[in-house]
């Protein structure tokens, strides 16, 4: 019952209980204010600060009270509850994973389509940007592994979340926008061995982009390296 673990102190409720979930292409719903607009500017400023581009583990973030309580919402076990209610699913033996993207480059490697790890079983975006004016750039839910091919476009704007199962249909992406991208990423995986090696990708990863150097090869790597991992 959702009424035994504690209330929400950031995340509306409400608003996430009535979005409809949507079958095209997959399974996903969109909520287009997750997060009341009140809560902004307290929020966003206790928000990380996050100089280089892609995406750092939440460990290796610094952030102040008002964002904590945002990341409480989601690892509450009544926020878990919400989801399984509405997308008809048993998240009780995942394990949460969280990561946030701060920048885009604008580099064609940047958004690609694609699925998600066979280890996710479920993924929520949420949104911390102030504003987004760009067309490009929006998360993209696709019917294939076409960025063109789209039925619905998220932008990563303060408190607008899209959530959606994870299969092997789940294709999504963007196209590639020099920007500002805060944009926060909620995962259930299968073991928590897979949220540790999750952790330590990125904060290889986020030592990386600290490289001048290394950084700046990134951006012309093949947008497959990351599969040559020995995590993936």
């Amino acid at each position: 019952m959702l009424d035994s673990d504690p209330p929400f102190t950031m995340l509306d409720e409400t608003a996430i209980a009535a979005a409809d979930v949507r079958h095209d292409p997959y399974d996903f719903c969109f909520v287009d204010q997750a997060i009341p607009l009140s809560r902004r500017d307290e929020i966003l400023a206790d928000a990380p600060q996050i100089p280089h581009r892609g995406t750092y583990g939440i460990p290796n973030l610094r952030y102040g009270p008002n964002f904590a309580a945002v990341l409480q919402d989601l690892l509450n076990p009544r926020f878990r509850k919400l989801v399984e209610r509405k997308f008809d699913i048993d998240l009780s033996r995942g394990h949460p994973t969280i990561v946030m993207m701060g920048n885009t480059t604008g580099h064609y490697n940047e958004g690609y389509a694609h699925p998600d790890s066979k280890h996710k079983i479920f993924t929520v975006l949420l949104g911390f940007t102030r504003e987004y004016p760009y067309q490009r750039g929006r998360l993209r839910i696709l019917r294939s592994d076409d960025r063109e091919d789209y039925a619905f476009e998220y932008p990563p704007e303060f408190g607008k979340m899209c959530l959606f199962k994870v299969s092997d249909k789940s294709w999504h992406g963007f196209l590639p926008q020099k920007s500002q991208r805060m944009s926060l990423q909620f995962c259930w995986v299968d073991s928590k061995s897979y949220a540790r090696k999750t952790y330590v990708r990125h904060y290889v990863s986020a030592v990386a982009k600290a490289t001048p150097v290394f950084n700046k090869a990134l951006e012309y790597m093949p947008r497959n390296w990351k599969k040559l991992l020995p995590w993936n």
